[in-house]
């Protein structure tokens, strides 16, 4: 039922029911967190587009010692936290989790993988009943094996059809590209990605 709420609020939403869009937290009875992590900026571009369409608390995942800003660095960084296991300590904290029904999961692909600090996310917090939607960027290869580390660390929650577009391509020094043209695409692509995950249900 709150998903069929949330449902019928995007569909009027994108299709413009005579109203303009709600941007509150509460809709009905169905509270929305959209959680992400953005290094170049293209997933928190998509999550706001999100946010325009569903309303909800907009939370960016902060570590409590920030990655390097050298590009080789944090791959290099990275690479070894996959291979350990190591799971960086978050300083985000959210300590009303439980009020919310939906979380959307917004994260680039680092490697062919889940970044660590949605891991880390996944694991501290229990999305047990919740419905959990992902959304993502990446340099052209797609999510990897993102879905299938989700669905490990959430397996009492209901995951949705993810959601997936290029963004930059950091190592060329291709950084932020949802303006112009692009964002006007990837937002009509967000809206039908929305209207069609949850008009069934």
């Amino acid at each position: 039922m709150k998903t069929l709420v949330l449902a019928l609020h995007i569909l009027c939403s994108v299709v413009s029911c005579g109203q303009s869009v709600d941007k509150q937290e509460n809709m009905g009875d169905n509270k929305i967190l959209i959680v992400y992590l953005s290094r170049t900026n293209n997933t928190m571009a998509v999550a706001k587009m999100i946010q325009e369409q569903t309303g909800g608390r907009l939370v960016e995942l902060e570590l409590e010692k920030p990655y390097p800003k050298d590009y080789k660095a944090i791959v290099a960084q990275v690479a070894e936290e996959n291979e350990t296991g190591f799971l960086p300590p978050l300083k985000t904290k959210i300590d009303n989790l439980e009020d919310y029904d939906t979380v959307f999961v917004g994260f680039p692909t680092w490697g062919m993988q889940l970044p660590p600090p949605m891991k880390s996310f996944l694991t501290e917090n229990d999305l047990t009943g919740k419905t959990v939607v992902p959304f993502n960027t990446n340099a052209g290869y797609g999510l990897g094996s993102t879905i299938g580390t989700i669905n490990t660390l959430c397996p009492g929650s209901e995951i949705l059809e993810a959601f997936s577009v290029k963004g930059g391509i950091e190592r060329d020094g291709i950084l932020f590209v949802m303006e112009g043209e692009k964002e006007s695409e990837v937002k009509e692509k967000v809206n039908k990605w929305l209207t069609s995950i949850f008009k069934h249900q």
